[in-house]
């Protein structure tokens, strides 16, 4: 029989910890998930495998015993073979699978399997023979599903994509899903908070793969993205935003309207002098904390000064004695 090396499976080193584990199984399980690759048999094939990989390495038990069978593998198999009853003296008795009695060396159940396939029994006799016990299809002593034991599973939890504007991240959103279990597709409401942010997960609970023997069913995590704004650019729970401003205004100041990112129209205060690329606050008009619509970040409007594409006879007038007021010139004879 071929020892399986869950490790190289989820490309991880021995010494992983349970969360770079989990990291790399759930990044593996999206990459080679049937919905994502229809029809695939190859990607189906590796989804099995990094499913049966984690089924151990995930649990701290069972992947003790696997580092401990991984130890001893070249001495297993120069051993008697599975069920042969070998005797209890022998080099795996009373080991941590129980190696030796009479039947085979189960110590634990097939309850995990994942049966996102069906009749198709996705563990491999190597699963089986040293964490399954007998194989589902007949092939061991308990002869079919019904051995196992039944204990309830919780469902798995699901991981999903939702696309959003930066209007329904500020504001909130209601959206109507469709999720796919075991090739079956169900419609799922789902209320996105006001306030999320780009990468962060909103978990819906119970939403997730049906749990076995009557137990929950696992959640449904969506991983938000929201797609870039032609105006407004966020950063944390402030919005920044552009706006010209005319040289004359710049100049000796006055007000500029702003429109918000919900389509309000805001008034800015132009303090006289003021230059180009200044970055001006409007405050509690950015978004909202997430629970707490009325606590909100801050609008900031960067300047652009506006200058005049073409001048009249009267405005070049104006700034050449602007000029001559700055260099501290005269005025020529006639001018004031």
């Amino acid at each position: 029989m071929e020892f399986k090396d869950y490790y190289a499976t989820l490309g991880v080193a021995k010494s992983a910890t349970e969360k770079e584990i989990k990291q790399a199984y759930r990044k593996l399980a999206r990459k080679h998930h049937p919905d994502v690759n229809p029809g695939d048999k190859s990607a189906e094939s590796k989804f099995k495998l990094v499913n049966e990989a984690y089924e151990v390495l995930g649990n701290p038990e069972h992947r003790r015993k696997y580092d401990e069978l991984g130890t001893n593998w070249r001495q297993y198999e120069q051993g008697p073979p599975p069920g042969s009853g070998a005797s209890a003296g022998g080099p795996f008795a009373g080991g941590p699978f129980g190696f030796g009695g009479p039947g085979g060396y189960t110590t634990m159940n097939a309850d995990d399997v994942n049966e996102a396939f069906g009749a198709d029994d996705p563990f491999s006799d190597f699963f089986h023979a040293f964490f399954g016990g007998a194989r589902p299809d007949g092939a061991g002593a308990a002869g079919s599903r019904a051995g196992r034991s039944g204990r309830p599973r919780k469902g798995r939890d699901v991981e999903q994509d939702l696309e959003l504007t930066l209007e329904e991240a500020s504001q909130g959103a209601m959206r109507r899903l469709s999720i796919k279990h075991g090739g079956h597709a169900r419609s799922v409401d789902v209320r996105i908070p006001a306030g999320v942010a780009d990468g962060s997960r909103v978990r819906v609970a119970g939403e997730g793969e049906h749990g076995a023997s009557a137990a929950p069913a696992g959640d449904l995590f969506l991983r938000i993205r929201v797609r870039p704004h032609t105006r407004f650019e966020r950063k944390g729970r402030d919005l920044y935003t552009r706006i010209e401003v005319p040289v004359t205004v710049a100049v000796l100041g006055g007000d500029m309207d702003v429109r918000s990112l919900d389509g309000h129209s805001l008034r800015l205060k132009i303090p006289p002098a003021t230059q180009n690329g200044q970055v001006l606050r409007l405050k509690g008009h950015g978004m909202p904390a997430i629970g707490k619509p009325a606590d909100r970040g801050d609008l900031y409007a960067t300047i652009d000064v506006r200058l005049p594409r073409e001048l009249t006879a009267e405005m070049r007038e104006h700034y050449e004695a602007l000029a001559r007021l700055e260099d501290g010139r005269p005025a020529p004879a006639g001018k004031p």
